[in-house]
């Protein structure tokens, strides 16, 4: 069946309008807060891992070659353990075959490297983006080429599980969909109070009109909102033409 507005009251197209709205402008303020949320979580998440990269490319800038046989000593256990998500990589770039040193926690594996994928590094030289890990597990990964001079040349990678980032965005999206449903009910409940406040004194002319055509009142009586006065005034004047055409 075809819609057709013309169906519903004034009361329920006010209502309806007024809903949506608020049930749109909610959905787009949750969909601008979940995005605004990410991207602060991300940028979060990044600081800690930039603060492993900044201890790995002091370790490599050591100039002591005895002081670099501690390179990837971050204290945290995380990165020691076999598979946890938690990897550190260093690949020398010059030479005849790259030279790679990796955390405990990579047994073997590797990091891709993210300046085989042409991503431009930010503004603080680091590169970022998520790479599938080597049990398949989704990582968000920041790697920062650096030149030690007659030492070579190298990429620093730090990666850790994405899914720690998305674990705050779940319970943040969690708290604001909870907080938003309630708000939108009490919304929609403030409007269907306005709609019906509002439209109060359509409702009192409307029984007016009634008792006049059922002959209990000679004309229309009571006090009107300025914007609805007028009416009232010409239907009293047609009242009063009528009467005394008839007469």
């Amino acid at each position: 069946m075809p819609f057709r507005s013309h169906r519903f009251s004034l009361g329920t197209r006010l209502f309806l309008s007024a809903a949506f709205c608020c049930v749109l402008i909610l959905v787009l303020a949750g969909v601008g807060l979940t995005t605004f949320y990410r991207r602060s979580a991300e940028r979060g998440f990044d600081e800690r891992l930039s603060v492993y990269i900044k201890q790995l490319v002091a370790d490599l800038a050591a100039p002591p070659e005895t002081e670099r046989q501690t390179v990837g000593d971050l204290g945290e256990p995380r990165f020691d353990l076999p598979l946890t998500g938690w990897y550190w990589q260093i690949v020398r770039l010059d030479g005849e075959r790259p030279t790679i040193r990796s955390s405990r926690s990579l047994v073997g594996g590797q990091l891709p490297k993210l300046l085989d994928q042409d991503i431009a590094p930010n503004s603080r030289g680091l590169r970022e983006s998520y790479v599938s890990g080597p049990d398949d597990r989704l990582l968000r990964i920041l790697e920062r080429e650096i030149d030690v001079g007659e030492d070579g040349r190298f990429t620093v990678a730090v990666a850790a599980p994405a899914d720690e980032i998305e674990g705050d965005i779940q319970d943040f999206r969690f708290a604001l969909t909870m907080t938003f449903v309630l708000l939108g009910l009490i919304l929609v409940a403030s409007t269907l109070v306005q709609v019906r406040f509002g439209l109060r004194p359509l409702v009192r002319l409307r029984a007016a009109v009634g008792t006049v055509r059922t002959g209990e009142a000679p004309r229309i009586l009571g006090d009107y909102p300025p914007d609805l006065a007028p009416l009232a005034g010409e239907l009293n004047q047609l009242i009063d033409t009528n009467r005394e055409i008839l007469e």
